[in-house]
């Protein structure tokens, strides 16, 4: 490759060829390119690419965040994980070298910071829906200025959180960025300090308290993102402020990472009527959906056993007999006792007729 920098950016009408690949954690992988032509890169931190993979019945497309930043711009990197069922990102680990080219369609997303420039980010992510903050938050590092992020990433274990070493090393070498780990369990052998568990409203106040007033950016998977809206809106926060890149499964079989629009969640409203049935009181409440079974309760002078009043302790657990809620909890209920019919007054939101066993 010319190592003079030819003065136009590169298009997508060349190739990109791979220089190198990189393990990052187990199943994970970081694939560098550079143009053939010498030719740097211009893009958007947290966009994508599309890659056409040369796959046996293809050409197949997939779409992966650029991993590295834009203010690093003779090299352009992919980092991915290959899914249970995927094609085309097995394809590459397996079979894809160094040397080799592919033709790319991009970049492309609105995923970016340059789109909704802020005073103070929340980046929150889980698994490799760490890409895209980690190409948002290099440039910020390669700028040389302070600046007010809180990283939250989310991983099965310690050892499975993709780019921990050089986030921890940016932090340590800027003021401003500060990172914060959440896993479902240990490695063996080796103490965590960290969050355990699975991300919830009771972590956002602790890692952010100020997240009100940060610009929010979420991507992984939409189970995950379901679960940060609803932690987020359930706190009121003003959800224009919020913005997401999902995995989602294309026309043909194999994740993909695509930008996505934030869904309407069927969320709780002030302006409707709920109807809340004490079955052994003998009870029954008319309350707007935004309050809680525990509220009507107290309205209605039914007493009902409370401790943390944040989904946290358990204390407040009765059995749902009829209707549906809304309820986003914090780790005081499992999900077996759910499937069981039971709920937690403190943080359950009644939606049209419903009775409990009290």
């Amino acid at each position: 490759m010319p190592m003079t920098q030819a003065a136009e950016h590169w298009t997508d009408d060349e190739v990109l060829e791979c220089v190198s690949i990189l393990p990052e954690t187990p199943g994970v992988i970081t694939v560098c390119f550079q143009a053939p032509s010498g030719r740097p890169f211009k893009f958007k931190a947290g966009q994508f690419l599309t890659l056409e993979l040369p796959v046996p019945g293809g050409p197949l497309y997939r779409t992966y965040t650029i991993s590295s930043s834009p203010s690093r711009p003779m090299s352009l990197t992919l980092t991915m994980k290959a899914q249970a069922d995927s094609i085309g990102t097995r394809w590459i680990m397996d079979h894809f070298k160094p040397g080799m080219t592919l033709k790319v369609i991009g970049p492309g997303g609105r995923f970016t910071a340059h789109e909704n420039p802020a005073k103070k980010y929340l980046f929150i992510s889980a698994g490799s829906g760490i890409t895209p903050m980690m190409s948002m938050t290099t440039e910020f590092y390669d700028r040389g200025r302070s600046c007010d992020i809180v990283f939250v990433n989310c991983a099965r274990r310690p050892s499975e959180i993709i780019f921990r070493e050089r986030l921890e090393h940016m932090a340590s070498r800027i003021e401003g960025l500060d990172l914060r780990w959440v896993v479902e369990a240990r490695d063996k052998y080796q103490p965590w300090t960290g969050y355990q568990g699975h991300f919830n409203q009771l972590m956002l106040g602790l890692m952010a308290p100020d997240y009100l007033e940060r610009e929010v950016f979420c991507c992984g998977p939409e189970g995950f993102m379901t679960a940060v809206r609803e932690a987020l809106a359930g706190l009121g926060f003003d959800m224009d402020h919020y913005h997401q890149e999902s995995f989602q499964a294309p026309g043909t079989p194999g994740p993909e990472l695509v930008e996505a629009p934030v869904p309407e969640d069927d969320l709780p409203e002030e302006n409707v009527q709920a109807e809340v049935t004490f079955d052994i009181a003998g009870v029954t409440a008319t309350c707007p959906e935004t309050e809680t079974v525990l509220a009507a309760a107290r309205s209605a002078g039914v007493a009902i056993p409370t401790g943390c009043t944040f989904g946290v302790c358990g204390t407040c657990k009765i059995k749902k007999l009829e209707g549906e809620v809304h309820m986003v909890h914090n780790g005081g209920i499992t999900d077996e006792e759910i499937e069981e019919g039971y709920i937690l007054a403190c943080c359950s939101n009644p939606r049209g007729k419903v009775t409990v066993e009290l």
